[in-house]
């Protein structure tokens, strides 16, 4: 039988709950423990899926095709544990089972509350993660506790705590402890309230965390254990990092959390084994040089809209012990003719994304990076403007477009498959999570994952329109990888270029810090490459 482990968080939102939540999984399972990590969301919407990118940053897809929130994806980066459909769960999904199976009568006529059928259904989807095998399951709660929407999450936690039994089960609880400039001290009274309205649920937190931009005096641990009713050993400082997320796994075990955590849980367990997170920190510390890699989007505002990108370029660099500078180019700029930030990097990548906002702007970055040999990486999206702009520029298709820009385009060399009349069975659906890919010897792709069959997770309606591609490949196209069956096209290259590679699938949801993903790892080495290049040409001329 699993443990439990539920992590709340108090105060106010976006304290890195997920982070948190997944370096504690990294700790236990450096413990030896095998874990499984959910995230239940309090919000409404069914999934993630159709929100919009502003509001709740980029979508995580995993192996089996489910469509979740972000945070599954510190929890795989951190854990090197795949997550799926079971991981995560929204209020909406909840209530929207529940109001099928009374639909269904499988109630038997019995009026339906929050209290037990929706709270079961809860309980039912986090007990169901507790497979033969597994040690510890993590359960992050979305929101805020004092949330209207999150109360039944609470509840259900709750009452899993009552039924598992006390060794079983273990509550986290982050929380905020603000500095106040004007006065020159720490404020305690908001985490002992959050706590106190955890305890009025019936839920006494056994471990507080709190976030704080300064260094915690004797008084406030002290404060804290007294006034939330946790020994003072089990009050932990998460102050902020100054350069990395990847020390918090660091300093969340030298404060002993994965010891607190296994001795409520009666677990006997061999030593952390930390060194590779200690390697991972030295490197990002002492770097070797830097690189600036260009990322042209049209959520560059939000620094979470792109999440998963980010975190794989920060992987490749690692790999090559360099430090990433990362330059956020809004491709609606681009499209406007400001291209003078395309000049100053040293690598171009397009990531996904829906819709015609911006794309023309992606399309001069592709043609910017292809005439001027900067290396260039495209995913999903920014693989049909690779296709767009090579169909445009070079092989003189000029109306060249994807049906989902313009339906009635005179070159749609980006389509729904259900256009081409070859697989009629896919029709307008999305695909979705993990696909087989055949790699073709000798090209770029190939050499990157040294093998021929691979298989990355998907997120896109829209693929390449088979039509055209003879007469892009006799114009120096090249058709790197396929579906086994040669179907549907999955990644193009240009032969002729330091590194311009574009996949259908989205690399990034794989890429791990202790295992760059092999084309954000070359990918960044070119770029690294094409720097030390034009540094050298400088100092000649």
């Amino acid at each position: 039988m699993a443990k439990y482990l539920f992590i709340t968080g108090g105060v106010v939102s976006s304290l890195g709950k997920g982070i948190t939540a997944a370096a504690i999984g990294s700790l236990l399972r450096s413990r030896g423990l095998t874990i499984r990590m959910m995230k239940l969301d309090p919000y409404l919407n069914v999934d993630p899926g159709t929100m919009n990118p502003y509001q709740h940053g980029e979508v995580y897809v995993t192996d089996d095709g489910a469509e979740t929130d972000l945070d599954l994806g510190h929890y795989e980066r951190f854990t090197g544990q795949p997550t799926s459909q079971k991981s995560n769960v929204t209020a909406g999904r909840i209530y929207w089972d529940v109001l099928q199976k009374e639909r269904k009568g499988e109630y038997l006529g019995k009026t339906v509350q929050m209290i037990p059928h929706i709270s079961n259904e809860i309980k039912t989807r986090i007990r169901s993660l507790d497979e033969p095998g597994v040690d510890v399951i993590l359960c992050e709660i979305g929101g805020t506790v004092g949330d209207i929407e999150g109360l039944i999450f609470l509840e259900a936690i709750r009452e899993i705590g009552l039924e598992e039994g006390r060794d079983n089960i273990a509550y986290v609880h982050l929380t905020y402890v603000p500095y106040i400039k004007a006065a020159g001290e720490v404020k305690t009274k908001p985490t002992q309230q959050s706590v106190a309205k955890l305890r009025e649920i019936g839920i006494q937190p056994d471990v507080v965390i709190c976030r704080a931009e300064v260094p915690l005096s004797d008084d406030v641990f002290n404060k804290v254990s007294m006034f939330c009713n946790v020994p003072i050993n089990c009050v932990i400082e998460e102050q902020d990092v100054e350069k990395t997320i990847y020390e918090v796994p660091l300093t969340l075990s030298e404060q002993g959390l994965d010891e607190i955590i296994l001795v409520n849980f009666r677990l006997a367990c061999p030593p952390a084994k930390l060194q590779p997170w200690r390697d991972v920190v030295d490197a990002i510390n002492f770097p070797k040089g830097d690189v600036r890699i260009g990322v042209v989007g049209k959520y560059q505002e939000l620094q979470d809209a792109y999440k998963s990108i980010y975190e794989a370029l920060d992987h490749g660099a690692l790999a090559h012990r360099h430090k990433l500078e990362l330059v956020r180019i809004a491709s609606e700029d681009i499209e406007n003719g400001k291209l003078e930030t395309l000049k100053s990097v040293d690598g171009i990548l397009v990531p996904g994304g829906f819709g015609g906002r911006g794309m023309e702007g992606k399309i001069k970055a592709i043609e910017y990076a292809r005439i001027h040999q900067v290396p260039y990486f495209g995913i999903c999206l920014g693989m049909q403007s690779a296709v767009i702009e090579f169909a445009r520029n070079v092989c003189n298709l000029h109306q060249a477009n994807s049906t989902e820009i313009e339906p009635a385009c005179e070159h749609p060399v980006i389509c729904l498959m259900e256009e081409q009349k070859e697989i009629e069975d896919m029709g307008a659906t999305m695909r979705l999570g993990a696909w087989d890919c055949k790699l073709e010897k000798g090209t770029r792709t190939y050499s990157s994952y040294d093998r021929v069959d691979i298989r990355e997770r998907h997120r896109h309606r829209y693929e390449f329109n088979n039509n055209y591609r003879q007469q892009l490949e006799e114009a120096g196209l090249v058709f790197a990888g396929t579906t086994p069956d040669g179907e549907l096209v999955e990644i193009v290259e240009i032969a002729d270029h330091p590194w311009f590679v574009a996949t259908q699938f989205h690399p990034e949801f794989k890429s791990q810090p202790f295992a760059p993903h092999p084309l954000f790892r070359d990918f960044v080495g070119a770029s690294i490459k094409q720097r030390t290049q034009q540094k050298k040409a400088s100092k000649e001329s």
